[in-house]
């Protein structure tokens, strides 16, 4: 067996009438925290600071499911595995610039994951993606255009690790603090400008080393935090492209009567409504507790009210068909705390606060925390009613959006309902962001010897079949322990206007498809 199999060809382009020029205009819906992908964990960064950057590896933005069958390369020429699986080689590019004329070259690879294995003295601020690279020992240099990956075991998922939007190659000579706001990348577009809570501001890369790319003179991006008056200056034509997942269910109608010549195109979001439980405070330090909470989430009540339906029930990873590691329907329905008739459920979950000392005239008072995003909001005041309908007392707390995520993983809360997208499709990635010990993402610092044995199990397992039965096993313990309950995962929509060509919404990952280098105007 000789192990290395090499893949790498540029893709030949459409043949379509593109037109260059023209300002894209679309808008964020909430303020990114910074314009470092690397450090933060929110597609508000990852959508609009993504065009800047390359990727080692890319998934093909031109197809809608991301896969290890879709990978492309963009600043790798080739890539190879050993014999072993543990060493994956890259040859890079060596046309490519950074946007100050620097070349580009493999110390700035090296320097990259450096940075994220906590093993370079210019330090991220923020790792939210450092289990990622849990199996990476070590990044090694040959010459100025090639580097190896050095890994611990085999990893199937790793190129699909590498293909993410949330994977970027950083300048090694740029120091981090000045990433976050004036970023410098090798990408399609350039930084212009970042006015918090106004906008984001790109401009055409006329460097760029794909030659006639990008068409769009560049990318305008205000910041709207109210929902209906950013839909409203879409269906005005003031935007030409909606924000990533949007457009809610029960707005399509009104957005595709006002405006019947957009798309408005439905997909799953790849992110997952959940329930986060601090089992640091008590009392939901009770098993027991955090249980009847799990009891009362009426899902399917849930999913029937925000998207009349088109939510998907699932656990922590995608549902068929979109997914690739969803378990099929009725194995989630068997799964601990599901369960189709709602009213036995909540009544199974009123014995249990019963047995702990509440009931109708002893309340459980609590905060419900939530982040300043509509997609928070709406499924957090469903919540706040189906706690009340087992004896708590809550009330929602709105949290301001740019501080969110700091304040999950200082677990600065009580309950809480998020949100949790997965940059991947697979399990390496949102079960072990959502659940391994030393994740800066398991917000609730759920840490199970057992599921951490069989998370290295299944990333190890290179057939694809004997894997998926390893995921649903871990599937399975995390709804009996009430880990970090998943409420349901959500479709939305997200529209543009028929001027605008060569957009293709990704299906299993909103994170993976904003280089918009291939998107035109036809005005």
């Amino acid at each position: 067996m000789t192990g290395a199999l090499t893949v790498g060809f540029a893709i030949a382009d459409p043949a379509l009438a593109q037109k260059s020029g023209g300002i894209l205009r679309t808008y964020n819906s909430s303020n990114p925290p910074s314009a470092s992908i690397v450090e933060e964990a929110t597609i508000a960064t990852a959508m609009g600071f993504s065009a800047i950057f390359n990727n080692l590896l890319i998934f093909d933005q031109s197809k809608p499911r991301n896969g290890l069958d879709t990978i492309v390369p963009e600043l790798a020429e080739s890539w190879a595995w050993d014999d072993t699986r543990t060493r994956f080689t890259v040859k890079l590019r060596r046309d490519v610039k950074w946007h100050d004329g620097k070349a580009f070259t493999a110390a700035d690879v090296q320097c990259t994951w450096h940075k994220i294995l906590r093993k370079h003295p210019d330090e991220l601020r923020g790792n939210p993606r450092g289990v990622w690279w849990s199996n990476l020992q070590e990044v090694t240099l040959n010459g100025d255009f090639e580097a190896t990956f050095v890994l611990g075991r085999p990893q199937a998922s790793f190129p699909a690790l590498l293909a993410s939007n949330l994977s970027p190659v950083y300048p090694c000579h740029v120091p981090a603090k000045d990433m976050r706001r004036r970023p410098i990348g090798t990408g399609p577009f350039k930084f212009v400008s970042f006015d918090s809570n106004q906008s984001i501001k790109l401009a055409k890369n006329t460097d760029y080393w794909k030659p006639g790319r990008p068409y769009l003179d560049g990318i305008e991006m205000s910041i709207v935090a109210n929902r209906s008056t950013r839909v409203l200056a879409f269906v005005a034509k003031e935007f030409d492209l909606t924000f990533v997942a949007d457009i809610t269910v029960p707005l399509i109608a009104d957005v595709e009567a006002r405006a019947p010549a957009a798309t408005c195109q439905l997909a799953p979001t790849g992110v997952s409504t959940n329930l986060l439980v601090n089992h640091k405070r008590p009392p939901f330090d009770s098993e027991m507790l955090r249980k009847a909470m799990a009891l009362a989430l009426d899902r399917q009540g849930m999913i029937d009210i925000l998207s009349t339906g088109k939510a998907k029930l699932a656990g922590a990873m995608m549902a068929d068909p979109e997914g690739r590691w969803g378990m099929p329907e009725e194995m989630v329905l068997s799964l601990p705390n599901y369960g189709t008739d709602q009213a036995v459920l909540r009544a199974e979950a009123r014995k249990i606060m019963e047995s702990l000392g509440y009931g109708s005239g002893k309340r459980l008072k609590v905060k419900v925390s939530t982040r300043d995003f509509q997609n928070f909001r709406d499924p957090a005041v469903l919540l706040v009613d189906k706690l009340n309908q087992i004896y708590f007392d809550a009330e929602l707390e709105i949290i301001e959006s740019s501080v969110w995520y700091g304040r999950l993983v200082r677990q600065d809360y009580a309950v809480a309902l998020n949100l949790s997208g997965s940059g991947v499709d697979d399990p390496d990635v949102t079960l072990m962001e959502g659940y391994a010990c030393n994740s800066d993402r398991n917000y609730t610092k759920y840490c199970n010897p057992r599921v951490e044995k069989l998370l290295e199990d299944q990333s190890q397992e290179g057939d694809v079949a004997k894997r998926k039965q390893i995921v649903w096993g871990i599937e399975k313990i995390l709804a009996q322990d009430v880990a970090r309950p998943i409420i349901f995962h959500n479709r939305t929509a997200t529209c543009w206007h028929p001027h605008v060509k060569g957009h293709v919404l990704h299906q299993n990952s909103i994170y993976n498809n904003w280089r918009f280098e291939s998107v035109w105007l036809d005005r």
